[in-house]
């Protein structure tokens, strides 16, 4: 028997959940990029968690568009969860200071220590998964 493309995609699609657009996944993807950006490992000599955003951010320039980019993949996953226009420009604004204000030199560094957008990010996320979609919420044990 001949299974049609909508078929196949549809069995490739149930392969793979974390391709699929319902709100768990996308859940699950934003944690995790938040969680690669942010608090992906801990700081030598210190008890401090740190992702990509502080170590790409002593690349000059390039690191900091980098992890801007990587930034606004969850905005737009945040866009894709049906969020309001508002929610969005807050989402742009942090993924924006982080961005522009981790550029300069040496401040930029120490600031990526103490901003974290995407964790900020995160938060309205889930503020707004956990009023809107209440069966998305993950109890942390």
């Amino acid at each position: 028997m001949k299974t049609s493309r909508r078929e196949q995609f549809d069995h490739f699609r149930a392969a793979m959940p974390a391709i699929a657009n319902d709100p768990a996944s996308i859940r699950k993807r934003i944690e995790a990029m938040e969680h690669v950006l942010e608090r992906s490992f801990t700081l030598p000599g210190t008890n401090r968690k740190v992702g990509l955003d502080f170590a790409l951010g002593v690349v000059p320039v390039i690191g900091d568009i980098v992890t801007g980019a990587m930034g606004l993949y969850i905005v737009w996953e945040a866009r894709n969860l049906g969020m309001s226009k508002f929610q969005l420009m807050r989402m742009i604004s942090n993924v924006g200071i982080d961005t522009v204000l981790g550029a300069v030199p040496l401040a930029g560094d120490m600031f990526d220590l103490f901003w974290r957008s995407n964790t900020r990010n995160l938060k309205i996320v889930r503020k707004h998964l956990d009023k809107h979609h209440p069966g998305t919420t993950i109890v942390e044990m």
